[in-house]
């Protein structure tokens, strides 16, 4: 059943439809009184822009709402279909989604991994492809590892909240995301938040910055802007330092602090009736389940040991 993308209240229809598809009209909440779901009458383009912005709503429809239908004024009312026909329909979008992030993360990764020079192009030919084949397959390991850690991670604390909502407070009426509450969408929700990730990470890579290693430092890496505007501020100056290209690793902060944060938005959305305690505790054991893997997929990288430390430290949180 759909919920409201407001205040998580159960509802039966998003909108209702009239002569045609074109003319609807958006279900009213009971409970708020805001409309439903408003992201039915957005296009791709507006839910992907939410998706990078982490709002709540656009998860919700997308995760809940999404092929709903509609109530109809003239002709027949389609059924939704069973609780299988909406899993099913989840898992076929994790499949179309799932393969296309893990060739982009695996892209992203072997493009750090084997930095070109400044205007130097890159060609394409066999020697390139069994080294990212290589980085393909730790990658899909990596990925298949954090998933699982997390959604074991989920299993477990739902299982223990119910028990402790069952001992203590027996008569609590359960919320419609803690009933509609399904497995396969811990991996979607981790895909969904993956995008704010992986679209800055594409960023970088596009304008990746140039690092001056190898070269003599400046004699004042502080820009002109910054002495002239604070002059004495010692403080201020650190944190300019600490922001410069060769100090700050912007794709490991980019890939795991951001992400950590944005995967642990993702599973407020699922788990609203968890203390958001638990919630980091599920990112963290699955963090851990995806340092195990690449302290072991490490080896597959090749046989430079710099490269394997390379991929630990882009790797690892």
């Amino acid at each position: 059943m759909p919920i409201c993308t407001s205040c998580t209240h159960a509802t039966e229809f998003l909108y209702t439809t009239y002569e045609s598809e074109c003319n609807l009209r958006l279900e009213q909440c009971r409970n708020c009184k805001a409309f439903v779901d408003p992201y039915v009458e957005f296009d791709v383009l507006t839910l992907f822009i939410d998706l990078i912005l982490l709002k709540r709503g656009v998860y919700r429809h997308l995760l809940y709402n999404r092929g709903t239908p509609p109530r109809r004024v003239v002709g027949q009312t389609k059924d939704e279909g069973s609780e299988n026909e909406r899993e099913i329909r989840r898992w076929e979008i994790l499949n179309k989604m799932g393969p296309g992030l893990v060739f982009l993360d695996a892209f992203i990764r072997w493009t750090y991994l084997n930095p070109t020079p400044p205007g130097d192009p890159r060609i394409w030919n066999a020697d390139m492809l069994k080294p990212f084949t290589l980085v393909l397959s730790a990658t899909v390991a990596e990925t298949l590892a954090f998933h699982l850690g997390v959604t074991f991670a989920c299993y477990c604390v739902l299982k223990l909240v119910d028990i402790f909502r069952t001992w203590r407070t027996p008569n609590r009426p359960v919320s419609a995301v803690r009933q509609q509450f399904r497995l396969s969408l811990v991996p979607l929700t981790m895909f969904y938040s993956s995008l704010t990730k992986y679209f800055l990470l594409l960023l970088l890579t596009v304008w990746m910055p140039v690092s001056r290693s190898g070269t003599a430092p400046p004699s004042d890496p502080l820009p002109a802007w910054a002495i002239s505007i604070l002059p004495d501020n010692h403080f201020a100056h650190g944190v300019i330092k600490m922001l410069d290209d060769d100090r700050l690793d912007r794709e490991w902060v980019v890939r795991n602090v951001l992400g950590g944060m944005s995967a642990g938005f993702g599973l407020r959305v699922i788990l609203d009736d968890v203390q958001p305690f638990f919630t980091t505790l599920i990112i963290v054991f699955g963090w851990a389940a995806k340092t195990f893997v690449a302290q072991v997929v490490s080896g597959w990288i090749g046989v430079d040991e710099a490269l394997k430390q390379a991929w630990l430290a882009y790797s690892i949180p």
